[in-house]
């Protein structure tokens, strides 16, 4: 099997062990797969015999599911350019997984579990035992020049993405050649099943999440099990993801084989391909890849669920909900971030919450949002903290009049929507540190029909 070179993990080429895969990479890479300052810190990256080895140049990336439980590994073997004179290529590689998502790779949340960026003195690299001179893999070292990794002991299922890096290249515009053969016990035992090889049915890659914004997505039809039986390629879209096909797109390259996907148009693209011979696979990627462009969040709208103005429960619940089907998390008045976008208990009044998408597109300014609600207590002592006692939010309720009484009963103060609230005086003297009851009186709609609403609670006076 030839592939084609892919620059980005989000388009890795899909692999299995059926057959050694023969691999190209030029140009310059593409550096965008890792923050520069992340690929210094991320596992052996940054850690190779030289120092300059930290650059990420001609990658090529490739993903395998595996199919079987077992020992997996790989070799990387240098080859020469055209098939004459040695190889001019030094390889190293890095593999992820299991179950990574390559926007986790980028951002450096995910490691490589195996990689090695030491100077080869052999035309082999990879994970297991260099076939060429019988050393087996070890945890990577610094200046060992043992260019094997441990083996994989996968499950059946997971994925992981191999990073193949091309560190010293010829610099004369000729694409270098390797070879990817894959080893291990789960292989010997049977090379067909050991790797599941309908991964490469899903030759567009696996479904992308990215930012709007991000630099633009190649897709490639190249890789299909057609191989160089490829006639025509058809490009269609589902931008709704609905089962229903939108639009034809034109693509570029040969055979129209190539369509370049940009910010922010998400959708799931088909690659329907004809083949010279007229044999299948006449249809191409089965599944279609889904790409999904998020944008920085945007709240839509804060639910209360329930609120202390109500007798049961006693507290201020609300739930966020966000314009947006990413994965978001939530954090309230400079507080811990959390997935759940309920918060119980929330203090009445004017708080503030910040988004933050997870796959990385950005985060909110500070939103400020409003819960109608009483404080459980007030401190009158003129610090500039809790001196008045008021409903939080009481000008948002629709004629509110709110008495208070002391323990006894005895009234003591009316306050309306425009009061600043009690600063604990009643005839110009100070009342006790105690309890002292409210009751509100508002109006509120309930099926177009106008009701009176009235609580009942106690709050307390500390001094």
């Amino acid at each position: 099997m030839t592939a084609q070179n892919s620059p980005d993990c989000r388009s890795a080429i899909p692999v299995c062990a059926d057959a050694p895969v023969m691999g190209l990479a030029d140009g310059s890479g593409d550096i965008d797969d890792f923050d520069p300052d992340t690929m210094r810190t991320s596992g052996c990256l940054e850690k190779g015999s030289i120092s300059s080895a930290n650059i990420e140049h001609n990658t090529s990336w490739f993903v395998f599911r595996a199919g079987t439980g077992g020992q997996v590994g790989f070799d990387i073997e240098a080859l020469p350019v055209s098939g004459s004179g040695a190889p001019t290529a030094e390889w190293d590689f890095a593999v992820y997984g299991p179950d990574v998502d390559c926007a986790d790779i980028s951002n450096g949340t995910a490691d490589p579990i195996r990689c090695n960026y030491e100077v080869n003195d052999t035309n082999f690299t990879g994970v297991g035992v260099n076939p060429e001179n019988g050393q087996e893999g070890a945890p990577f070292l610094k200046g060992s020049q043992n260019t094997y990794d441990e083996w994989l002991d996968v499950q059946p299922g997971e994925i992981y993405y191999i990073l193949i890096n091309n560190f010293n290249t010829n610099f004369d515009g000729d694409a270098e050649p390797f070879m990817l053969t894959f080893t291990g016990s789960s292989v010997q035992a049977d090379q067909n099943t050991a790797l599941d090889c309908t991964l490469r049915d899903e030759f567009l890659g696996l479904d992308i999440v990215a930012c709007e914004g991000d630099p633009d997505i190649t897709l490639s039809a190249l890789n299909s099990p057609a191989g160089p039986d490829i006639a025509n390629v058809e490009w269609t879209v589902d931008y709704e993801d609905d089962g229903t096909i939108d639009a034809t797109l034109t693509g570029t390259g040969p055979f129209g084989a190539e369509y370049v996907v940009t910010s922010p148009n998400s959708g799931r693209y088909f690659a329907e391909i004809t083949t010279i011979s007229g044999t299948p696979p006449a249809v191409g990627d089965y599944g279609g890849i889904l790409i999904t462009f998020h944008g920085v969040p945007v709240l839509d709208r804060v639910e209360i669920l329930d609120t202390n103005l109500t007798k049961d429960p006693d507290q201020n619940n609300i739930e966020f909900f966000v314009v947006g089907n990413s994965d978001y998390e939530f954090a309230i008045n400079g507080g811990e971030f959390q997935d759940d976008p309920v918060f119980n208990d929330v203090p009445p009044g004017l708080n503030t919450v910040i988004i933050n998408d997870k796959n990385g597109c950005g985060t909110t300014e500070p939103i400020e949002f409003l819960v109608v609600g009483y404080p459980k207590f007030f401190t009158p002592n003129n610090d500039g903290f809790n001196d008045t006692w008021h409903i939080l939010g009481v000008e948002t309720l629709t004629n509110p009049v709110v008495a208070i009484f002391d323990r006894y009963g005895k009234f003591l103060v009316q306050l309306d929507s425009n009061a600043i609230g009690w600063d604990g005086v009643y005839n110009g003297r100070p009342m006790p540190s105690t309890d002292y009851w409210f009751k509100l009186v508002y109006a509120e709609q309930e099926d177009n029909i106008v009701v009176a609403k009235t609580r009942q609670s106690h709050f307390t006076l500390k001094r």
